[in-house]
């Protein structure tokens, strides 16, 4: 089996030009793991099948067939995060590994966040958030500012596991934890970063006009945007203080929200600030989903922008899967159940892990395959791999 993963990582490999250091780089795996599996003496385990698997554009069981998802892994992770943050405000151990090494860590982290690597946050996180809470309270005078950065990022990744798999209790505890973190830090940017954050707990509940609120109180207490990143801080603020406020039924809020977003985009380029992807690529992604959630009646400009436009590589994986998720449900609301099912195969190219654990994903693929009784065959394949059948 090992021979036959090999050859198809090679042959998927040489199709996008990619080298053996490409692709070990994109997926944050060795060198000699890229060359041992592609000669069939070495095989990839599921975190690192799944990395290989995400950075090659496809999904793990393209590779291997035996391949079953991360879900268990993922949900066997959970009770690990939330014993790491049984304590937060007292930690009394010593961090497990030395700083330059948790910094290295955490922004390797954030990278399988961004690329929707969830698999392998269930597996590093939970000692990883433990770690960084860990120096947190071994700090003192400027590196603490440090430290707090950290537990937020560290924090912020495992909650992407806890959000996406529906643990939103757990959820919220993490969001908890990087409020308490964000007290110790003077910078008003990592507040603002995860204000954006906290508003899952808001979408979870559905409380999108309590949620809407929240993020505008943040908005009025939060940076000026006099550097790239404030300012880029501030501009994914606004995005998804829209989304709350389209989720409310607030159309002329949602857009003047977007529309802030828009003008603070004329200043940054496209890029991670904080952990949070911004720029005028991100804002016209959000143009889609403020539609979406503003409902039926405002899915034309959705459409419209993914006849004229579709993100690329500038953007992470996640996101860019979000924006066909999107796309998806206006298509099928504009009655074109084929391009709808496109639409998903397109996200799942992107960002696979990503489309399995999205609940409009799973709902939309089995109003499909009700739609389109004679494609069963196709559509079921997808619905097994998705979980919605």
């Amino acid at each position: 089996m090992a021979e036959h993963i090999g050859q198809r990582i090679a042959t998927r490999r040489r199709a996008r030009r990619m080298t053996q250091a490409d692709l070990a780089r994109e997926a944050h795996v060795s060198l000699p793991m890229i060359k041992g599996c592609e000669r069939g003496v070495r095989s990839p385990g599921p975190s690192t099948l799944e990395a290989i698997a995400a950075a090659l554009g496809v999904d793990a069981s393209r590779l291997d067939p035996t391949y079953v998802g991360t879900g268990r892994r993922v949900h066997t992770a959970l009770p690990a995060i939330s014993s790491a943050i049984a304590g937060y405000e007292f930690m009394p151990d010593t961090p497990g590994r030395p700083l330059g090494q948790l910094r290295n860590d955490i922004s390797n982290a954030v990278g399988f966040r961004l690329a929707a690597q969830y698999g392998l946050i269930a597996a590093q996180g939970p000692e990883l958030l433990k770690d960084a809470l860990a120096y947190l309270h071994s700090a003192s005078g400027t590196q603490t500012e440090e430290a707090a950065h950290l537990v937020v990022a560290a924090a912020r990744t495992v909650d992407a596991v806890a959000y996406k798999s529906g643990a939103h209790d757990l959820s919220a505890r993490l969001i908890d934890v990087m409020r308490w973190a964000a007290g110790h830090s003077k910078d008003p940017d990592l507040r603002a970063s995860v204000a954006y954050v906290r508003a899952e707990t808001f979408l979870a509940a559905r409380a999108y006009g309590v949620g809407r609120l929240v993020l505008e109180q943040a908005l009025d207490v939060g940076p000026a945007p006099n550097t790239e990143r404030s300012t880029a801080t501030l501009g994914a603020l606004h995005m998804r203080t829209g989304v709350l406020a389209a989720r409310a039924g607030s159309a002329d809020s949602a857009h003047a929200h977007l529309n802030e977003a828009r003008i603070l985009a004329q200043g940054v380029p496209e890029g991670i600030y904080l952990g949070t992807s911004f720029g005028p690529s991100s804002v016209r992604i959000h143009e889609v989903a403020v539609s979406v959630s503003l409902g039926r009646e405002h899915i034309a400009r959705a459409l419209e922008v993914a006849r004229a436009w579709s993100p690329g590589l500038e953007v992470p994986a996640e996101r860019r899967s979000g924006f066909w998720i999107e796309v998806a449900r206006a298509q099928l609301w504009s009655g074109k159940p084929d391009r709808a099912f496109d639409c998903l195969k397109e996200a799942r190219t992107h960002a696979p892990q990503h489309v399995r654990q999205h609940p409009w994903a799973r709902e939309d693929i089995g109003t499909i395959r009700r739609l389109k009784r004679a494609d069963a065959t196709s559509l079921t394949s997808f619905a097994e791999w998705i979980g919605a059948i």
